[in-house]
């Protein structure tokens, strides 16, 4: 197998910036790719301390560049690790992507179509094997979370609700806008049990859509926000159950709202995890 790195590379290889940020980009994407996650844009962003998400673009062609060079290296087809990264309303990438798919009208598709062509390209990144290697023939490092003592701290957290958290739960629960609901959409309920012995803090329901949330004040430790992002997950899936042994059809969304802001280095996890954050949405 050829190793001729430095051809390889050289895309992310120099000195610019948006060089040194795929070098930085191109594990995470490998570990989403692992993990069998897209990743939204303004996450990206957020995790490699970029203040303008539209600044990807440069950053995700250049690793597109060094992939198919090292798939004509190597002789392979490797799919565009980059389609991973989505916009957060249409779940897709941007339309640059279909330079990599080297399909000229796919811009031209019907939404529906896209997300069909997209979807293709996710499950064949997500089998191919050869990521790690692809990592240590650009010696770059897989990003190892290091979370361990979050989730053990997170597990072991008791807190209680105290009153600034009934206060911010019944602010949430009367904005059905900040999770982009229509207007007219009611008030959503508090504290409302769950057949997993849960009780969700906030519920919107409405025809078609199902918006749940588990909120926290900003006086919430870390290890209460960490709780907060698994919180998400499990809620998440015991909706989906509800709804399909229900028989019902409606699309489930749940949210982690925060008074503050989620500390810069919860946001692998976050990323990982895959729940959505609002933060600080009464500033």
């Amino acid at each position: 197998m050829p190793r001729n790195t430095a051809q390889i590379a050289d895309p992310i290889s120099g000195d610019q910036l948006f060089q040194q940020r795929a070098r930085r980009a191109l594990p995470l994407l490998v570990r989403q790719a692992e993990l069998q996650r897209p990743i939204i844009y303004g996450d990206l962003a957020a995790e490699l301390a970029m203040p303008n998400a539209r600044n990807l673009n440069y950053v995700l062609g250049s690793i597109g560049n060094t992939i198919e060079r090292l798939a004509k290296s190597w002789k392979v087809d490797i799919p565009p690790l980059q389609a991973l990264v989505v916009n957060r309303q249409t779940g897709l990438p941007g339309e640059g992507i279909s330079w990599f798919f080297r399909a000229d009208k796919f811009v031209e598709l019907p939404i529906d179509k896209k997300r069909a062509v997209i979807a293709g390209a996710h499950a064949k990144i997500y089998a191919f094997p050869r990521w790690r290697e692809t990592l240590d023939l650009l010696s770059l490092d897989y990003p190892t979370p290091n979370a361990a003592d979050d989730v053990y701290a997170a597990a072991a957290f008791g807190g209680g609700e105290g009153e600034r958290h009934r206060a911010f739960k019944e602010r949430v629960a009367k904005q059905p806008d900040l999770f982009g609901l229509p207007k007219g959409t009611p008030v959503g309920r508090t504290e409302v049990p769950l057949p997993s012995g849960d009780r969700l803090d906030v519920s919107f329901d409405r025809q078609g859509i199902w918006v749940g949330a588990e909120v926290k004040p900003s006086t919430a430790p870390e290890p209460d926000l960490v709780r907060g992002l698994f919180q998400c997950i499990k809620y998440s899936a015991v909706l989906e159950a509800m709804e399909r042994v229900c028989g019902g059809t409606r699309v489930v969304q749940v949210f982690l709202v925060l008074e503050g802001q989620l500390p810069a280095r919860l946001i692998p996890l976050r990323n990982m995890l895959g729940v959505r954050v609002l933060e600080a949405p009464f500033k």
